[in-house]
């Protein structure tokens, strides 16, 4: 599993014109699901996600993480995540997960960062999107669970 996390002033989701999801200072979570990922994938990024001290603490330093600044986190299917370009010149998607599964384990990694205590806002599974956001910092991180990171 595959995160991009952007640290943001505010962001928000809007599918066919409405809004779907909204936050103000907080993370925009860009979330990928590889096809052998679990839930063990999931509830390892979860804790990586809620717990990254990416946020300034009063002296400005990172070294504070969203749970303890109380902000928002706006999570995004993005199968793209998993796209493999190294051939040709259009990508091959075939390490993404098929949508069912992929939609399991999204649905998963929402609710356990609620569950984390995290206010959590959506877009739409499988949607056709358009995400504005204003990153902070700016700061853009990627994280992959543990069993893709490279000292596992």
């Amino acid at each position: 599993m595959r995160v991009v996390l952007q640290r943001v002033s505010r962001a928000r989701v809007v599918v066919d014109g409405q809004v779907t999801g909204e936050i103000g200072p907080g993370l925009v979570v860009l979330l990928g699901v590889e096809q052998t990922d679990t839930d063990t994938d999931a509830d390892y990024l979860v804790n990586k996600v809620a717990g990254l001290r990416i946020f300034e603490d009063v002296e400005g330093r990172m070294n504070v993480s969203v749970q303890e600044t109380g902000g928002g986190v706006l999570v995004i299917s993005q199968f793209t995540l998993y796209g493999d370009t190294r051939k040709g010149r259009r990508p091959s998607f075939d390490k993404a997960a098929r949508p069912e599964p992929a939609k399991r384990l999204y649905e998963y990694f929402v609710e356990k960062m609620r569950q984390a205590g995290l206010t959590v806002a959506t877009g739409i599974f499988q949607a056709t999107m358009s995400v504005e956001l204003v990153n902070e910092g700016p700061v853009t991180l990627i994280c992959d669970s543990v069993r893709n990171s490279p000292s596992s």
